[in-house]
C-alpha cells in the first residue's frame, strides 16, 4: 500500500497549510522525499525525480555528495556544536575571505535571512542612519525589513514600498526605500536625494532571474561611494555559483558588505556576513556598551559540521573545469528551453543567467520586477505542475543547476520541457 497519502495527510494536521514554508507542488502533486543522490530525488513510493530545486539551491553538487558526506562524518565523532571557536569554522572563514573580492572579516549566521538582516543592522550602525534602500521585487529573506515590495501584485510609486506580509509593523514601512531594478537613473536620482537618511542600499546583484543592465553594478557602485553609503550584496544565491567569487568576480563589481548562504554551507544550515573590516568591527564584543556594537549571536552560528560541509564543498567547486561545466550544462538546458517553447509557438522569455534560470510566458523582455507582472500565472504554474507530472522537480520560479546533473539528465530533462509546454500550448491534454 502507497505510503504516500498517509505521510501528506499526517503532514497537512501538524503544518499550517501542510507544507514547510511557501513552496507548495498543488493538489494532487505533493509528495514525501524519502531520499536524494546527486542530481535525483526518490519519493516513499519509490519514484524518481529529477531535481532543479535542489533544496532551493543549496545543493550544487547534488545530494549526499561523497566528499561532503565524508566530511560530515568524521566531524560528528568530535563533536556537533560548541558555540566556541573550533578549527572548521576559522578554515571556512578564512577560505571565505580568500573567495570574496569584498571580505576582510566574516560574521556567521544559521540563515541567510539573518545574515541580510545582521549586514543591513551593521550598515545602519556604521552609517549612523537608520533607513535602507531595496530594489522592487528583490527578496532578502523573511525578515521584517526585507518582506517588503517582494511580491506585491499593485506596486507603489516609487520610493514607497508594500508591506507582504501580515504581521509587520507599519512603522518600519518608513525606514524603506524602494527602486527599480535595472534602471540607474531613478535609483541615482534616489540616492542623491535621502543620501543623508540612508544606512545602506541592498541589492542582489542578479536579481532571481532578471540578469543586470550593463553599467546598472558599476553605477550602483559609484553613486554609494560618492555618497558615502554602503553598497550591500545579497550573494545567498549568486555566492559561489555564478563563479567561485560569486556576483563580485562575475560581474567585476566589489560592494561594501555581502550576505551568503546556500552553496557556501553544502546543504547545511550556515550562512555569513563578510565585508570591509571597518564595517565589520561594529561586531567586536570589546565594544559592548558604546554605541558603536553591533549585538549578534547565535547557538549555531560556529557550528562545526556545517563548517566541514562547506569546506568539503567550496574544495570540489575549486577543481579546474568546475563553472565551465556547471555553466555549459545550464546554457544547454537554458537555450533548449527557449527553443522549446519557440518551436509550440508560445509567447515566453526564457531569463537568467545558466546555473539558474527560469521561463516566463510573456512576450515582454525581463528587465525589472514590473516587467515580470506582465507574464501569465496560469501558464507557469501549469508548466511547472506538467514538468513534475513527467518527474522534474522545479522551484515555483527557479531552475538550480547542479554538478552532477548528467548528459542523460539534460536529455531527459528536454523532453520533459517539451512535453510540459505542448500541454501548456493546449497542443495535448
Amino acid at each position: 500500500m502507497s505510503e504516500l497519502p498517509d505521510l501528506v495527510q499526517r503532514a497537512a494536521r501538524v503544518f499550517p497549510g501542510g507544507v514547510l514554508g511557501s513552496h507548495r507542488n498543488g493538489p494532487g502533486l505533493e509528495f514525501v522525499v524519502r531520499e536524494g543522490r546527486g542530481a535525483h530525488l526518490w519519493d516513499t513510493n519509490g519514484r524518481r525525480y529529477i531535481d532543479y530545486l535542489l533544496g532551493s539551491g543549496p545543493m550544487l553538487l547534488g545530494h549526499a555528495h561523497p566528499a561532503v558526506v565524508a566530511a560530515v562524518e568524521r566531524q560528528l565523532g568530535r563533536g556537533s556544536t560548541f558555540m566556541l571557536l573550533n578549527e572548521p569554522i576559522i578554515e571556512l572563514a578564512e577560505e571565505i575571505v580568500r573567495a570574496v573580492p569584498c571580505a576582510e572579516q566574516v560574521r556567521f549566521t544559521a540563515s541567510g535571512s539573518e545574515a541580510t538582516f545582521f549586514a543591513l543592522r551593521v550598515a545602519r550602525a556604521h552609517r549612523r542612519r537608520e533607513k535602507i534602500m531595496k530594489f522592487e521585487g528583490g527578496f532578502h529573506g523573511t525578515h521584517d525589513y526585507s518582506a517588503m515590495s517582494v511580491s506585491t501584485r499593485s506596486p507603489k510609486a516609487f520610493p514607497a514600498p508594500t508591506l507582504d506580509s501580515a504581521g509587520i509593523p507599519s512603522a518600519l514601512s518608513d525606514t524603506v526605500l524602494v527602486a527599480p531594478y535595472n534602471d540607474l537613473a531613478t535609483a541615482e536620482a534616489l540616492i542623491a536625494a535621502h543620501h543623508q537618511e540612508l544606512a545602506a542600499v541592498i541589492v542582489e546583484p542578479y536579481q532571481r532571474v532578471i540578469v543586470p543592465v550593463p553599467g546598472f553594478l558599476q553605477g550602483l557602485r559609484d553613486v554609494t561611494r560618492r555618497f558615502g553609503v554602503p553598497l550591500v550584496f545579497d550573494e545567498i544565491v549568486t555566492g559561489f555559483r555564478l563563479a567561485y567569487g560569486g556576483a563580485q568576480e562575475y560581474y567585476g563589481v566589489v560592494p561594501d558588505v555581502a550576505s551568503y548562504g546556500k552553496v557556501m554551507a553544502g546543504g547545511f544550515p550556515l550562512a555569513a556576513v563578510a565585508g570591509r573590516a571597518d564595517i565589520m568591527r561594529h561586531f567586536d564584543p570589546a565594544l559592548e556598551g558604546t554605541g558603536d556594537y553591533v549585538w549578534q549571536a547565535g547557538t549555531l552560528n560556529g557550528n562545526p559540521i556545517a563548517a566541514a560541509a562547506g569546506l568539503a564543498t567550496l574544495a570540489e567547486l575549486r577543481k579546474p573545469g568546475t563553472y565551465e561545466r556547471l555553466h555549459r550544462m545550464g546554457t544547454r538546458l537554458r537555450d533548449g528551453l527557449a527553443h522549446a517553447a519557440r518551436r509550440h509557438g508560445l509567447a515566453a522569455q526564457v531569463t537568467g543567467e545558466a546555473p539558474v534560470f527560469d521561463i516566463l510566458f510573456t512576450d515582454r523582455e525581463i528587465v525589472d520586477y514590473r516587467a515580470t507582472l506582465t507574464a501569465d500565472g496560469a501558464r507557469i504554474r501549469r508548466f511547472n505542475a506538467e514538468c513534475l507530472r513527467r518527474g522534474v522537480v522545479k522551484a515555483v520560479n527557479k531552475i538550480y543547476v547542479s554538478l552532477a546533473h548528467s548528459d542523460t539528465d539534460v536529455d531527459e530533462t528536454l523532453a520533459v520541457f517539451d512535453a510540459a509546454l505542448a500541454a501548456v500550448a493546449g497542443e495535448t491534454a
